[in-house]
């Protein structure tokens, strides 16, 4: 009489799972990161998710972090934010959205976190350099295979 036991799954079969999930793992990352952005976007321009609309976040811009004219410099950091995010989200004009990301976030390492130190906890540029690496990831990859991108054989 033999006895039979039961088994995990072989690591080669889970090896081999994760082999054939792998082609969803840069959408993940293109499609989290503008699903991420687009509410910081969306508290600069509308307001909505606790944040102050255009106006206010335009003098806080001028008035606090010396980005002068102050209500352009929101407009273009929630105009990126929220509409470059959704560009991500969809992988529409990728390597645009992510350039724009790219240059937003320069901006708030050098123009404001800089001096703060490295933890963004204490205000510093942890955080914007993280989503700016991400966005040179992006810039470099492209929309990749399920975008709107490719969809639509956009030369980008």
């Amino acid at each position: 009489m033999s006895v039979t036991t039961a088994t995990a799954p072989s690591q080669s079969s889970l090896v081999a799972t994760l082999d054939r999930l792998s082609v969803l793992s840069y959408p993940l990352i293109r499609v989290t990161a503008g699903l991420l952005l687009m509410p910081h976007g969306a508290q600069k321009l509308f307001g909505l998710f606790g944040g102050y609309g255009l106006a206010a976040t335009g003098e806080f811009f001028g008035a606090k972090l010396g980005l002068q004219p102050g209500i352009l410099f929101a407009g273009l950091a929630g105009f990126i934010e929220f509409f470059g995010g959704l560009a991500l989200v969809l992988g529409l004009l990728t390597r645009p959205a992510a350039v724009g990301v790219l240059t937003l976030m320069a901006v708030a390492v050098f123009s404001v976190h800089l001096p703060s130190g490295f933890f963004w906890t204490a205000g510093g540029y942890e955080y914007p350099l993280m989503w700016g690496l991400l966005a040179v990831a992006i810039v470099l990859k492209g929309g990749g295979r399920y975008s709107l991108d490719r969809k639509l054989g956009l030369p980008l």
